[in-house]
């Protein structure tokens, strides 16, 4: 038997069934991780007019820790970028700048998080009921070989079979198409959130960087202290 055979023998075996408890398998999967994004993008979406507006207010009256605290009561990615910022700001604005890019990372990181499985599975549904149209199709065919063996009225009796096995057959197809739709417009749904968030977040980083760079205060006190040190070193050397 060669391996042509043994591969028919198998499909036949096997049956298409599988690729539609696969394809059950797969849907559930994405419905569960569309509800999972859904809620998660909700946890990072907040008031950016608000958050602004905020954390200029307490930057314009130098009030760094009560900016902090502000963004501490948030959950969205824009405020977890720019407390990084904050936290880093008495090293300098160079360093608050890294911190945040760090920071953006991370959360683009988490935004983009099960979104490739969507992408994926939307892509490739449709050929996985389509494998299992072929399977479908080759039972179709065995069925019209072994009807004329059979002596059962072999023109009419195989033409039912066939057309029913093709029929049935399709239905893994219709499946893969249909699981499929829902999976692309989700994961094209948030691909575009995860892109409007980091727009937002990337709005506060300007904000708080142009008051890091504007305000001499922000250059980082340490730096200052050991600076002022060494010039009474060197005078009293003078001296």
């Amino acid at each position: 038997m060669d391996t042509v055979e043994t591969l028919k023998d198998i499909f036949i075996a096997s049956g298409a069934g599988w690729v539609l408890w696969l394809l059950l398998a797969l849907s559930v999967g994405s419905v569960a991780i569309a509800i999972e994004r859904f809620v998660f993008f909700r946890t990072k979406s907040d008031d950016l007019r608000g958050i602004v507006g905020t954390l200029d207010a307490h930057l314009r009256s130098g009030d760094r820790a009560a900016a902090l605290a502000e963004l501490g009561k948030l959950r969205s990615a824009g405020a977890a970028v720019a407390s990084a910022g904050l936290r880093l700001s008495s090293r300098g604005a160079r360093a608050a700048e890294k911190g945040m890019e760090s920071a953006m990372a991370i959360e683009r990181k988490g935004l983009e998080s099960r979104l490739a499985y969507l992408g994926t599975l939307g892509n490739n549904a449709p050929f996985i009921g389509l494998f299992g149209t072929v399977i479908g199709v080759i039972l179709a065919f065995e069925a019209l070989g072994a009807a004329p063996a059979a002596g059962t009225g072999p023109s009419q009796v195989a033409s039912t079979a066939v057309m029913s096995a093709i029929a049935e057959a399709l239905v893994a197809t219709a499946v893969g198409i249909f699981i499929a739709i829902p999976a692309v417009a989700a994961n094209n749904y948030f691909m575009r959130a995860s892109k409007r968030v980091l727009a937002n977040t990337e709005a506060l980083t300007r904000v708080l960087l142009s008051h890091m760079k504007s305000d001499p205060s922000w250059a980082g006190v340490p730096r200052t202290s050991e600076s002022s040190g060494s010039r009474s070193k060197k005078s009293k050397k003078e001296d």
